[in-house]
């Protein structure tokens, strides 16, 4: 296999995947194992690839490039560059974590749930690398489609109007890009983004921009996070924050910032305001949800806004801290929302006046809940505190009331999650707690603990990413060179 046709492979073996198990007539067990088996091939090519990446070298890299659409200038091309090198992985393994969730609870009709899994791993992997317009698109849609349905099938009581509210929203974002897509290429001649000039179009900046605000999410653009969180399935809901919100973010970083330097510019204060509301907003609502979902469900729109703030400082730290953050957060927020599902199957509910006391004579699940929740407080040390850091540094160099702003939703952070761990460990133990309550199984321990690891070897070397996302740590909107 040549390196230029490995990232083909990460988009295109699950889909194969998904084809085969809804193709053949496989039991139960057989289609469970087969898209473990496949997620975890995913995972070794990816760590095949990442040992493979010159993260000295400017440009991109595993790049395949065939003409798709010749009269349109669109083609097949697909790479990787430093920043989107991590957040594939980020991807391949959280979806080998959820599918593996899926066969550990069993989930009903096996060969659509874990066809529509492995299909939303190949759609996922191909936003993060695609290098066209179109091709980017096409992923971003194909990405919703099983979402879409692994809520209205397999998700909670409400989960019919949770589905109706996702559709809404990202289809309305959606079908502006689509149409910032084609006047962006139609007016330069070409779609692919490596190629393409930078425009000075302010309208095709916040066309791209509301879908990527929603797919984030941001304040006001949020309305579909709260059912979608909490009709979901735990292991759809932990993709949704852990994976595909961060779409949303690298699509600012990619396109947002690449493409539109001057609206960026101009439009700078409008989108750092717009971080810094999410960021307190989500922050207070996180601290008021009543439910372990809701506490991570609203610290995602909270982080998500400190990302933005990260990403629209215009600075190299801020760069650098944002995709930390997203890898930080992608593997933290996955975790915890595996541990609520695991909470959720023992006691019912995930409501803190219905839980408490669950540390005594489950030191597992008590030990990983107090592991991430530790992380994802930022304390030194840990990831989340060197990307939170790095955001705050590179905004102060923007303007000190931005830093400032960042460091009470930090604040908050540390009471959400505060409570978040009192409520379901040490509070006085809810009715629906019951000594029987096992503690995680070996199955469950299998899922969260890599995840965990994950987190605790990137609190160990943070400059593994921060350090090699983009070659020679210069500025993307100062040097637009080195996405060629």
């Amino acid at each position: 296999m040549t390196t230029s046709t490995i990232t083909s492979v990460l988009i295109w073996l699950p889909i194969a995947g998904a084809l085969a198990i809804w193709i053949l007539p496989l039991s139960r067990y057989a289609t469970g194992s087969l898209a473990v088996l496949v997620s975890l091939v995913e995972v070794g090519f990816w760590i095949e690839q990442a040992a493979r990446f010159n993260f000295t070298r400017t440009g991109l890299q595993f790049s395949e490039r065939t003409p798709w659409i010749k009269d349109l200038h669109v083609s097949y091309h697909v790479g990787e560059y430093g920043f989107s090198l991590w957040l594939v992985g980020l991807t391949v393994v959280v979806m080998a974590a959820c599918i593996g969730y899926g066969f550990w609870v069993g989930r009903d009709r096996p060969r659509a749930y874990f066809g529509l899994m492995l299909m939303l791993t190949g759609a996922t992997v191909g936003v993060f690398v695609a290098q066209d317009l179109l091709l980017f698109y096409a992923f971003f849609e194909a990405m919703l489609i099983p979402l879409y349905v692994l809520i209205g099938v397999w998700g909670g009581a409400n989960r019919i109007g949770a589905t109706l509210k996702l559709l809404i929203y990202t289809m309305a974002g959606s079908l502006v890009m689509l149409a910032a897509i084609i006047v962006y290429g139609l007016k330069v001649g070409t779609f692919d983004l490596v190629d393409s000039p930078p425009s000075a179009s302010r309208w095709l900046f916040l066309g791209f921009m509301l879908a990527f605000a929603i797919k984030a999410p941001l304040f006001p653009f949020h309305g579909w996070l709260p059912d979608s969180y909490r009709e979901a399935p735990p292991e759809v809901t932990a993709i949704l924050s852990g994976v595909v919100a961060k779409a949303g973010t690298y699509g600012m970083l990619r396109i947002a910032l690449t493409k539109f330097p001057e609206p960026s510019s101009y439009y700078r204060t409008v989108i750092l305001a717009l971080g810094a509301a999410a960021l307190v907003y989500g922050s207070v609502l996180a601290f008021r949800a009543v439910d372990f979902r809701g506490v991570v469900a609203y610290s995602s729109m909270a982080q998500s806004g400190l990302i933005t703030i990260g990403l629209f400082s215009g600075t190299n730290l801020g760069y650098n801290g944002a995709v930390l953050q997203m890898i930080a957060h992608g593997l933290i927020s996955a975790s915890l929302f595996l541990i609520a599902g695991a909470v959720e199957r023992r006691t019912t509910t995930g409501e803190f006046s219905r839980l408490g006391g669950m540390a005594k004579g489950r030191p597992a699940l008590a030990t990983l809940l107090m592991t991430v929740g530790v992380i994802s407080l930022a304390v030194p040390g840990s990831a989340a505190f060197a990307g939170e850091f790095l955001i705050l540094a590179g905004a102060y160099t923007r303007a000190w009331w931005w830093a400032a702003i960042g460091a009470t939703g930090i604040v908050l952070a540390a009471m959400y999650v505060l409570r978040l761990i009192s409520g379901v460990l040490h509070d006085a133990r809810g009715p629906m707690v019951q000594d029987e309550a096992l503690d995680l199984r070996p199955g469950e321990l299998a899922l969260v603990v890599p995840l965990v690891a994950a987190l605790l070897v990137l609190s160990a070397w943070p400059a593994g990413i921060s350090h090699h996302s983009f070659a020679g740590d210069r500025p993307i909107n100062a040097v637009y060179e080195q996405f060629r």
